[in-house]
C-alpha cells in the first residue's frame, strides 16, 4: 500500500485533503475551520503533528480559511505554493515556514515525491498536484476552468484522480447566478463541468488503452468527483452525465474505470492507491 487519500472536505464550502503514505501524512489545502479539519483528522487518527508538509493550490478562502491555525498547529510542517499564491496568503504563513514552489518541480516530503502543475483559474499561479510514493501515483485536478496538455500529461499518468466535476452545464444556465458569475464560472479560468470532466477521463482511458495495446497493461482507473456544487449540480447528476459521455466512448464504469463522489462536507473513506 502506497499511497492513501481521504477527503475532509470538498466544494465551493471548502477544500482540504489528506495524503498519506506508509510513513509521512501531507494537506492540501485548509479552507474550513480549524477546528473542524482537526476534529476530522482525529477520525483517521491523524493529529496535526503528524503532518508533514502542506501544499496550497491557490488563494481563494475555500481553500485557505484556516490556514494561519493549521499551519501554527503543524509544527513539522512547511506550507509549499506558488510565489503569487504565498504572497496572497503571507498574512496567514510564517515566513520561515514558506516554500515557493513551481509547475514541474519535485518536492520530497519523507517518502512522498509531489509535483506541482499550473490550472487554469482566475487566482494567482494556481497549482495542482500529483503526489507519489512507491511508483503510485495520485494526481488532484480541481478549480481550473480547461485542461490543458500539461494537465492531461499528469492525469495520463496516474492510478488515481481527484477530478473536478464543478456544475452541469444546463443546470448551471437556467440557475439564479448572476450573469457575470456564471459567465466565470463557465470561463476558461473557472471550474470543469460535469462534461468536461467527462471529456478529461475519455482522454485519458484512451491513452491507457494505447499503453496496453503496447504490452504495458493498466489497473482499473479510480476516480473521485470533487468540489461539486451545491446549486448547479448533484453527485447523480454528475455521475450520469459522465458515465454517459463515457459509455458513448464505448469504456464501461466497473471495468474500465472506477468512480465515487467525494461528499461535500464530512470526510470520505479512504482511497487506496
Amino acid at each position: 500500500m502506497a499511497l492513501k487519500f481521504c477527503s475532509i472536505a470538498s466544494g465551493s464550502s471548502g477544500n482540504c485533503y489528506l495524503v498519506k503514505s506508509e510513513n509521512n501524512a501531507v494537506l492540501v489545502d485548509a479552507g474550513i475551520a480549524g477546528n473542524r479539519i482537526i476534529d476530522r483528522l482525529a477520525q483517521r487518527d491523524i493529529t496535526l503533528a503528524d503532518i508533514d508538509g502542506i501544499f496550497i493550490t491557490h488563494e481563494h478562502v475555500d481553500h485557505v480559511k484556516s490556514l494561519r491555525k493549521i499551519s501554527k498547529g503543524a509544527v513539522n510542517a512547511p506550507v509549499y505554493g506558488s510565489t503569487g499564491t504565498l504572497e496572497a496568503v503571507s498574512d496567514k504563513v510564517q515566513p520561515e515556514k514558506a516554500v515557493r514552489i513551481a509547475g514541474g518541480q519535485e518536492i520530497q516530503v519523507g517518502d512522498i515525491t509531489v509535483i506541482p502543475f499550473s490550472l487554469s483559474h482566475d487566482a494567482a499561479e494556481p497549482l495542482g498536484y500529483s503526489i507519489k510514493a512507491d511508483s503510485r501515483q495520485l494526481t488532484i485536478i480541481t478549480d481550473t476552468g480547461c485542461i490543458s496538455d500539461e494537465i492531461l500529461d499528469h492525469a495520463r499518468t496516474a492510478d488515481a484522480l481527484i477530478l473536478e466535476a464543478n456544475h452541469e452545464v444546463n443546470i448551471l444556465n437556467m440557475g439564479s447566478y448572476p450573469y457575470s458569475l456564471k459567465r466565470r464560472i463557465l470561463g476558461d479560468m473557472g471550474h470543469l463541468s460535469n462534461e468536461a470532466a467527462g471529456e478529461c477521463l475519455c482522454s485519458v482511458l484512451k491513452s491507457r488503452c494505447s499503453d496496453e495495446n503496447d504490452g504495458r497493461k493498466k489497473e482499473e482507473l479510480k476516480v473521485a468527483l470533487a468540489h461539486l456544487s451545491k446549486e448547479n449540480n448533484t453527485p447523480q447528476q454528475a455521475f450520469l452525465t459522465i458515465r454517459n459521455m463515457l459509455f458513448e466512448e464505448d469504456y464501461y464504469i466497473d471495468k474500465d474505470i472506477r468512480i465515487c463522489i467525494i461528499p461535500r462536507d464530512d470526510v470520505s473513506p479512504y482511497m487506496v492507491v
